[in-house]
């Protein structure tokens, strides 16, 4: 237990016996570890709370509690069902005993008198899956800090080369000229939309969300203006909005449209061109339900991991100009408001989206 250590690799020793507390200690103390010990399952449980530990030495017979209850409790709350258990015992090997541990959440048993060697053995190895597990966590963290600052960083000499070549396509009177800008514009459009989704995922992953203020907002007012915009891109594709019922909601007005454009646009960019995409609002109780439709249907395969980040497309095939973040993100937007993000698809149905964003 070397207090000096900045940042210790802890796990925890529950004996109801004193004596066999000290004795493990002193088998398995050594620089870098901090050594936790409880008398009870209660004790345990109570630094269990306040402490993350890489491994957990368990006493089976004990009063009150034992190792197997305590065990079993590990198991069912969400900060401890991961911690590897290893069972010390006094007792006979028996098959049914051990059987009941492996079964309650166990790793191994161990059986006194303990073989100090086999003891540390099994220890390292915990130990140094758990330092490998945290210094990833670490470098994972530190990537996606690198990533929100960079893309934060790249917003504005971005937004003023767009700004540049706005002005360009409006001055330029040679037609090939003009058509290479209106390209460079349209780059500089997805270009915004990927920063945007990776700083969006950035603030997600660490902590931050990706919803701000709240306010009420009239959904068929903000679907309408979010239709007109997508097919300002796409003069040549139809969307037909049907609405029923009061659909006013408190939310992000920003993300909310946010989510719009990307079912939208996701609809527009996979849906078969001779089929209108149909949206329809319904405003209920407690709810306000959009569904979004599009003739084509999505591979089976590709269902399971749709709302997966970095899934650029419908198929390996399908052409993209995105990261695949946006309905990653739109389903993160919804479930903060307290919603949810579906979709259903079939050959002869045709995909649907269906959004539900509680009042």
């Amino acid at each position: 237990m070397l207090a000096h250590d900045p940042d210790p690799v802890r796990f925890l020793l529950v004996d109801d016996t004193p004596e066999n507390l000290v004795a493990l200690e002193a088998l398995l103390v050594r620089p870098g570890l901090e050594i936790l010990k409880a008398r009870s399952g209660t004790e345990a449980l109570e630094l269990l709370l306040t402490h993350e530990v890489a491994l957990a030495f368990l006493d089976v017979q004990m009063p009150g509690m034992d190792g197997f209850e305590l065990a079993e409790l590990m198991r069912g709350t969400e900060r401890t069902k991961n911690v590897p258990i290893i069972f010390v015992t006094a007792g006979t090997s028996d098959p049914h005993r051990i059987f009941k541990g492996y079964d309650r959440g166990a790793v191994d048993f161990l059986f006194k008198p303990i073989e100090p060697h086999i003891l540390r053995s099994k220890a390292d190895v915990f130990f140094e899956l758990y330092r490998q597990r945290r210094d990833l966590a670490s470098a994972l963290r530190l990537n996606e800090m690198f990533v929100g600052i960079l893309g934060h960083d790249l917003r504005s000499p971005l937004s003023t080369l767009v700004a540049g070549a706005q002005i360009l396509e409006k001055e330029s009177k040679d037609e090939d000229t003009r058509r290479i800008v209106q390209r460079m514009v349209r780059a500089g459009d997805r270009m915004n939309g990927m920063i945007r989704q990776m700083l969006d995922l950035t603030g997600s992953r660490l902590g931050g969300g990706v919803v701000g203020s709240r306010r009420p907002i009239d959904l068929l007012e903000l679907t309408q203006s979010t239709i007109d915009e997508v097919l300002g891109g796409a003069p040549d594709r139809q969307i037909d909005l049907d609405s029923r019922g009061v659909c006013v909601a408190s939310a992000d007005p920003i993300r909310i449209q946010q989510v719009l454009a990307n079912l939208l646009t996701n609809a527009i960019h996979h849906g078969t061109r001779e089929a209108p995409v149909q949206v329809r609002l319904a405003g209920e109780e407690e709810v306000v339900t959009l569904s979004v439709e599009n003739g084509g249907a999505i591979p089976p395969e590709v269902l399971p991991s749709l709302f997966d980040p970095f899934r650029s497309g419908r198929s390996p095939t399908s052409r993209s100009s995105g990261l695949g973040l946006g309905l990653f993100i739109s389903k993160q937007i919804l479930e903060e408001h307290g919603g949810s993000l579906e979709v259903a698809s079939s050959p002869r149905e045709g995909t649907r989206f269906v959004a539900r964003l509680p009042r």
